[in-house]
Order: C-alpha cells, then structure tokens, then sequence
C-alpha cells in the first residue's frame, strides 16, 4: 500500500493532535484532579416532600454562606413548586432544584441558569442576579404531553 505525501502529512497531524490532546486531558484528569461538574447530591425521588430543603420550596435567606439566599424548586408533572418567587435585586441567590418523577429541564430566560433536573440528583447553580424584570422558568427537556404547560417565574424587584 502506498500513501501519497501529504496522507502522510495528515495522518501524522491527525495522530499527532490526537495524543496532544489525549495526554493534556490526561494530565488535567488524573495529575490535577479535575473533573466535569457532577451531581455529587443524592436525594431518595420518593421521599423529595420529606427531605430538607425541599420541603419547603421557596426563597429562604441564609446566614455564614458565600450567598444570600437560596431558592429551592422542586420539579414534578408538569409543574414547578414555588410556580412564582420574588427576589431581591443584586442578592446573590444559590438556585437549588430537583424533581420527583422523570427528567425535566430548569432554564431561567434571559439569564445563563440552565440545568437538568434528574431523578434522585439535586442540581445546584449560584448567581446575582443584577437586573430588575421577571424571568420565566421553562422545562427545556420533554417531560411528557403536559410538558408545553410547565412554567414558572423569578420576579426580580428593587
């Protein structure tokens, strides 16, 4: 078999990148310990109603935390609990979701919140929010024939 030079040209730099790039994710996985954002939180699906802090979803102002408070979302058939939440403008807002039944969607429009919410995980995000308005709450993941109907809203007010 006979490969033309620049097959061999490309072969070498697709090789080449390939073990470039292999040994940087190596090195970053193994040697300094990074690893991709996980659910390192479980929590028993069945029992989501009982367990702290999602038994009572909401804002709940926290003290000793690098934030100010927490909003706490529980997501289950077609709807999210709290279905609306003021929140202070510029607080600075741990947002804390989990859901009792299939996979849903958490994506707060307008804003870079954007997280999957899956059975038996607690999914977790912090921000300010710094701007003044309401920002709908949409499951972004099809849940089911009701999905279209599964909404909620994060009044931002001065």
């Amino acid at each position: 078999m006979h490969l033309h030079k620049l097959e061999k040209i490309w072969l070498t730099f697709g090789i080449g990148a390939l073990i470039v790039f292999l040994s940087v994710i190596g090195v970053s996985a193994f040697y300094l310990g990074n690893k991709p954002p996980s659910c390192l939180t479980t929590i028993n699906p069945e029992k989501v109603d009982t367990t702290k802090p999602f038994n009572k979803p909401g804002l709940h102002k926290v003290e000793g935390k690098d934030w100010d408070y927490e909003l706490v979302f529980v997501a289950s058939a077609f709807f999210y609990d709290p279905g609306a939440v003021k929140v202070p403008l510029g607080a600075k807002v741990k947002v804390i979701a989990t859901t009792k039944d299939v996979i849903h969607g958490f994506e707060v429009a307008g804003t870079n919140i954007n997280m999957m919410l899956e059975p038996g995980y607690v999914s977790e995000y912090t921000t300010t929010f710094d701007k003044a308005g309401e920002f709908l709450i949409v499951c972004n993941e099809y849940c089911g024939a009701g999905h279209h109907l599964m909404s909620s809203k994060i009044e931002v007010v001065k």
